[in-house]
């Protein structure tokens, strides 16, 4: 990360920009601030230095002066060398010095000539509609440099969203992280709520998540409802529906189980039976056998060093979908598994399962939400369950009960060699190693699904190219990993 681009569209942008420059700079940093007259240098480093020291410190430009220090661990020096006639000047000012020991904020650096000190930090700040844009070098420092100016960045623009909010006081608690770039906090304040934190640029935007929600709530679903938003920056305020997730409520009370599954089958059977939210994905069987794809490029190849087989089974899948599973579209969240799901025991009806992380919905067949219930990747679901969720599902809806059973083993088989292929480029890629332990359970759930009679062919092709996780096979698997990120 040698160079990181900023839009600026605000004053308090450039100040949230300088509060997260100070955050990073230490000691022997300097930073040369390029830039027309009026680009914004000065307002920059006023809240560069007004972090590191009193936020009513005054913060004089240097344009006369020529250079302002402010005494502390470590000094710091912002000088604007507009008015100098020639280099050597900049040695009589004490800069050379101060390059060694002082954060140093330099306006026209270009006046320092052979005086300009290794390694700076170069930062520009040019005119873009009513704002300004940033462009930031960052020379020969590490990656972590960058990241961690980002991550401070990032922060102050979360802080200052929950304060426009009403919850800038709060106090907050983490909440566990998924396989996405998203992050969850728990707000304590005027009661509770829950934010949001999804950076931009993913797959799964807000503004998908905003569409979608308004979906659900208006078919009198329990998704959470939205408080206060922020799309453009990727922030979301929403309802706390509460910790009772469904792993944590079963295994508190088994004998909820059957009941906490016959309402989220609901959920579905009522989804499905209204138009689905606008512009929503459409992929075709062939599309959706090209995503399995991963389980060769990433599975096969972390254990067999060859990502072979790709095109073999991608081919026999598509055929299987094609003649098994691609009928009319339904409306599917895709992500509708025990972790993404809520017991809400003061609610009735299908409001009883609250429901998250449903950003991705699309159009997909009938059976695919049930299959990400049934055969969850994180918890065994017993097998009578199962049985009678699919007999419940195919009965509400009128299907003939073999024809729906053989589609729902074609998308078992579907998401198990994709998600296998998830799971390894999470490790291989992602630094997340804990995914593969759940890999094996996968596997069990693609051989059961490979088990119907109808996919024989897809089954020869996974026999022929795919290895069985083995203990040896994981562990080549975790050898692999990338560093965590």
């Amino acid at each position: 990360m040698t160079q990181i681009t900023l839009d600026l569209p605000t004053e308090a942008d450039t100040t949230q920009l300088g509060q997260a420059l100070a955050r990073v700079l230490g000691a022997g940093d300097c930073v040369l601030l390029e830039g027309s007259i009026g680009a914004g240098k000065s307002h920059l480093a006023r809240a560069l230095i007004r972090t590191l020291r009193d936020p009513d410190e005054e913060v004089p430009s240097p344009t006369f002066t020529l250079v302002q220090t402010y005494p502390g661990t470590p000094d710091i020096w912002h000088a604007d060398l507009y008015r100098l006639t020639h280099p050597d000047e900049v040695h009589e000012l004490g800069l050379e010095a101060a390059f060694d020991a002082a954060i140093c904020l330099i306006e026209w650096p270009d006046r320092l000539g052979a005086y300009t000190p290794e390694n700076p930090i170069r930062l520009r700040l040019d005119p873009k509609g009513e704002g300004r844009v940033a462009q930031i070098w960052l020379g020969a420092r590490p990656d972590s440099f960058g990241a961690a100016l980002l991550a401070h960045l990032r922060a102050l623009k979360a802080d200052a969203f929950l304060a426009q909010a009403g919850w800038g006081d709060a106090r907050r608690d983490a909440l566990a992280q998924d396989a996405s770039t998203r992050s969850y906090t728990r707000l304590f304040g005027q009661g509770t709520a829950i934010f949001m934190d999804a950076p931009p640029g993913q797959a799964d935007s807000v503004a998908d998540f905003v569409k979608v929600d308004a979906h659900l709530l208006a078919l009198g679903l329990s998704a959470p409802k939205i408080l206060a938003q922020d799309v453009a920056q990727g922030f979301l305020l929403l309802e706390d529906l509460g910790d009772g997730l469904y792993p944590a409520v079963i295994a508190a009370d088994p004998t909820l189980e059957p009941n906490l599954y016959e309402a989220a089958t609901d959920v579905l059977l009522h989804l499905q039976s209204h138009t689905a939210a606008p512009d929503l994905p459409n992929l075709t069987a062939q599309d959706w056998a090209d995503a399995a794809g991963l389980v060769a490029d990433w599975y096969v190849l972390a254990v067999t060093g060859q990502a072979h087989g790709r095109a073999e089974i991608v081919s026999a899948l598509a055929q299987t979908l094609t003649l098994l599973a691609d009928g009319p579209r339904v409306m599917i969240l895709r992500d509708y598994h025990a972790e993404n799901l809520l017991h809400l025991p003061d609610r009735s009806g299908i409001a009883r399962a609250g429901l998250l992380d449903f950003q991705l919905a699309q159009m997909g067949q009938p059976g695919y939400d049930l299959v990400s219930l049934l055969q969850d990747a994180r918890r065994d679901v017993p097998a009578p369950i199962e049985t009678a969720m699919i007999a419940r599902f195919s009965k509400a809806r009128g299907l003939d009960l073999a024809a729906f059973q053989a589609s729902y083993a074609a998308l078992g088989a579907l998401r198990s060699l994709r998600i296998m292929g998830i799971f390894a480029r999470l490790c291989l890629d992602g630094g997340k190693p804990k995914y593969l332990s759940l890999i094996p359970r996968v596997w069990g759930q693609l051989q059961a699904n490979l088990s119907h009679p109808a996919l024989a062919d897809l089954r020869a092709a996974c026999d022929r190219f795919l290895p069985a996780p083995t203990d040896e096979a994981l562990h080549r698997m975790g050898s692999q990993c990338s560093p965590s990120r």
